[in-house]
């Protein structure tokens, strides 16, 4: 037990966690004489280490996922989301969208296309919620930063607000408030070529590619926050704004986290540099899930496809789902870390 124990720890710190990059980045600065223990240093140690392994990290996952998501596209997944129903079909949805884009403006697109196809508007809904709150590259990242702990319950606890989002739109039958456009659009069904191997690999580099170059000016805005968070700001006031002080933490968390964009390989060095100043884990993970499915320009490309009142609906539904799921973690932390 002790021997996989010790295994795991090295594939979660060394390999997923890249410790050993920043101990040579952390060498290598010390070698050219800039002290990695300043604040200088340290802003650079952070910024260099962040950005290296989130890059990799980033190109490995959607290189993989993206060979996953090949053979689900957008007419199969509808046609499989087509057969299920009831809360079965939500689960579904939200499973689904584990292993489709990674923010909510590119899954909005899919959104649609699934509505105006027919698709319950509850599935659709949990779906859209899930997409860019739970995919598969999340729970790799959350593990190599939070452990296996946070990262899975984080995952779970994503899947059932995308469950139970969807499944209190679907009874609230709100149906009549998606744009008219969408409701009365036609659904073309182009059957899906088989694919090879070889040609499954093209579209998943061609995914890592186009992906990289949308999320890198995320990434390295979201690493330069948590450089300047980790090495400039005082550890006091993050434990008195965002600690266990202040019991309004998640709720200010979740609403800082709204005008932002960016997806979760964006948000996740904010976060770490948060938890490491003695954020709670609630509020940090509550900021994350607030800014990959709350933030302004994807609640603004929403409204393009929903009238008001369903917009309100499911803001409201995130938000609160998001606090809940805040405040939970903050009180099981200590089984977590």
């Amino acid at each position: 037990m002790e021997t996989l124990k010790t295994s795991w720890d090295f594939f979660q710190n060394e390999i997923l966690g890249m410790h050993w990059l920043n101990r040579f980045i952390g060498s290598l600065l010390d070698a050219c004489g800039l002290d990695a223990t300043g604040k200088i240093g340290g802003s650079v140690q952070f910024f260099l280490y962040d950005t290296i392994k989130i890059m990799v990290l980033l190109g490995v996952l959607i290189l993989l996922i993206s060979y996953i998501q090949s053979y689900f596209p957008p007419e199969r997944t509808k046609n499989i989301l087509g057969r299920f129903h009831g809360i079965g079909a939500n689960m579904t949805a939200a499973l689904l969208g584990t292993v489709t884009p990674f923010c909510s403006c590119s899954s909005i697109p899919l959104f649609i296309g699934f509505t105006n196809a027919g698709l319950p508007l509850g599935v659709t809904f949990s779906f859209l919620i899930s997409s860019p709150m739970v995919d598969l590259g999340s729970l790799v990242l959350l593990m190599s930063i939070f452990g296996w702990k946070v990262a899975i319950t984080y995952v779970v606890l994503g899947l059932v607000i995308a469950v139970a989002g969807g499944t209190m739109i679907e009874k609230l039958r709100l149906d009549n408030y998606v744009e008219e456009f969408i409701r009365k659009g036609n659904s073309v069904d182009i059957a899906g070529e088989e694919l090879c191997f070889k040609d499954r690999m093209k579209y998943a580099w061609e995914q890592v590619v186009s992906t990289a170059k949308k999320v890198a000016p995320y990434v390295l805005i979201g690493v330069a926050i948590g450089a300047f968070i980790h090495n400039w700001i005082p550890e006091d006031f993050i434990v008195r704004v965002l600690g266990t002080g202040n019991p309004l933490g998640v709720i200010i968390a979740t609403a800082a986290g709204i005008p932002m964009y960016a997806d979760i390989f964006g948000t996740i060095p904010i976060a770490e540099a948060l938890l490491a100043k003695g954020a709670k884990l609630g509020v940090v993970l509550s900021f994350m899930m607030g800014v990959t499915t709350l933030s302004l320009p994807s609640v603004i490309m929403l409204r393009k496809a929903v009238k008001p009142r369903l917009l309100a609906v499911f803001i409201t539904i995130c938000t609160v789902g998001i606090i809940v799921v805040g405040y939970f973690f903050n009180a099981i932390q200590f089984l977590l870390v």
